[in-house]
């Protein structure tokens, strides 16, 4: 069952802000030039009974994205893979289409599971082979397999590993094993132990010349189809191909528990809040709360670019953040909002992650009151509630120009706490509010 979509202005993966945009080349410095055919396996059939939730944790939901769409975009941002095969349950056919099309996954193909992991895998690569009354995928050169529950690959890793299969034959990820291994009688004692620097961790992903991976499935029995865990193992004991092994980073940990989820979608909000946008008005005044609000985030290791309204009708500004401040002064500013979130939808900004739009009216006048002052945003609201259900969250701050120097660089802290801390949470709950800083 294949879902492709028409193609939509994709934003920069948040995991790539640390060290430039991902996906826009295919060369890494110091590693080799993709010159052959990569396409990715994920098996996401199993019901996650070690969550102790109802849904499978690959369909669990946080920050309104279900994890397996964190995992093939990690993959379908990668210009040089072609074809991702998703592999799940009779029962969550349906369900996955829709979150292919939900979020614009383009590079992808749903395939029916079968009832153990190694099937579910055999399963997705047979999606390139030709059968009766089904197209097949090109064949690739190399096929990465990869657990749908590990969203944080990244892909100068994933570039190791398909050039490791390519000259191999097969390669996978190791980590170094965190606890002791020890091996119990059948009375519940000890008999012994391992030597722990002598071992390694088999990971995700594992890559593949496909012809051998292939062959592996073909020629392996029931007994492997049923209790094997291990593709590795597999390619050596039927193809004879011994995989090189590459130490993988910390971040390819698995989602398995239920805290694990909450420890996933904290790491998506640090990495998004890692940089903002301010936009600002034509006077003297927004352009300098911009400078300061810029300088105090800063501080806070937050990277700030300042765009004036003149350019904003451009939209180049949009793919590098989620994270916006409109600020205005003594206007209703509503329109400016209203604005911006006309380009959100534009773009599609809001498809994959949701955007903090924080709307600053910055009160210069004495002659103006503070009911006056709200009542020009009294429309937010109605607004914010109209934003997120476009997955955009809204939210108000009103500020007075104080004449004062300390008062006024004290305004500015505050204003710039309350910014950090919006865009850090996230928190839907909030949109709509007026704060005072």
């Amino acid at each position: 069952m294949e879902t492709k979509e028409e193609n939509i202005v994709r934003p920069t993966n948040p995991a790539s802000f640390l060290a430039g945009e991902t996906g826009s080349k295919e060369q890494i410095p110091g590693c080799f030039t993709i010159d052959f055919t990569v396409a990715v396996v994920l098996p996401a059939g199993g019901s996650g009974e070690r969550t102790g939730l109802s849904t499978p944790k690959q369909f669990c939901t946080f920050l309104n994205r279900p994890l397996i769409s964190y995992t093939i975009q990690a993959f379908e941002r990668i210009t040089w893979i072609e074809n991702i095969v998703v592999v799940v349950a009779k029962d969550s056919i349906d369900l996955m289409v829709k979150i292919v099309q939900q979020f614009g996954h383009q590079k992808v193909k749903v395939v029916l599971g079968g009832s153990t992991r190694h099937k579910s895998i055999f399963n997705g690569l047979l999606a390139f082979e030709e059968r009766e009354g089904e197209s097949a995928l090109k064949k690739p050169k190399v096929v990465i397999i990869h657990d749908a529950v590990r969203p944080f690959v990244e892909e100068d890793f994933l570039l190791k590993i398909a050039i490791a299969a390519k000259q191999q034959g097969a390669s996978g990820a190791i980590r170094p094993l965190v606890s002791t291994v020890i091996a119990t009688t059948s009375e519940g004692y000890l008999d012994h132990s391992l030597e722990r620097a002598k071992y390694r961790a088999s990971e995700m992903p594992q890559g593949f010349l496909y012809d051998i991976i292939y062959q592996a499935y073909v020629q392996c029995s029931e007994t492997d189809f049923e209790f094997g865990t291990e593709c590795l193992h597999l390619v050596l004991q039927y193809c004879g191909t011994n995989a090189r092994l590459i130490e993988g980073p910390h971040t390819l940990w698995k989602v398995t528990y239920k805290q694990d989820l909450f420890a996933a979608e904290s790491l998506i909000k640090e990495t998004l809040a890692q940089t903002a946008c301010v936009v600002t008005g034509l006077c003297e005044e927004s352009t300098r709360l911009a400078g300061a609000l810029q300088k105090t985030l800063a501080s806070q290791d937050m990277h700030v670019d300042i765009v004036p309204t003149s350019q904003r009708s451009s939209g180049t500004f949009i793919a590098k953040t989620w994270n916006f401040v409109q600020v205005t002064v003594n206007g209703a500013g509503l329109a400016d909002a209203e604005e911006l979130l006309k380009t959100f939808e534009e773009t599609a900004h809001s498809v994959l992650y949701s955007v903090v739009l924080i709307l600053v009216h910055l009160g210069v006048s004495e002659q103006t009151s503070a009911s006056e002052r709200m009542a020009a945003l009294g429309g937010i609201r109605n607004l914010a509630a109209e934003a997120k259900r476009k997955n955009i969250l809204l939210y108000g701050i009103l500020l007075d120009r104080v004449k004062d120097a300390e008062r006024w660089e004290e305004a500015v802290e505050n204003l710039s706490q309350i910014t950090a801390a919006l865009i850090k949470e996230r928190n839907p709950a909030l949109t709509g509010q007026l704060l005072w800083a």
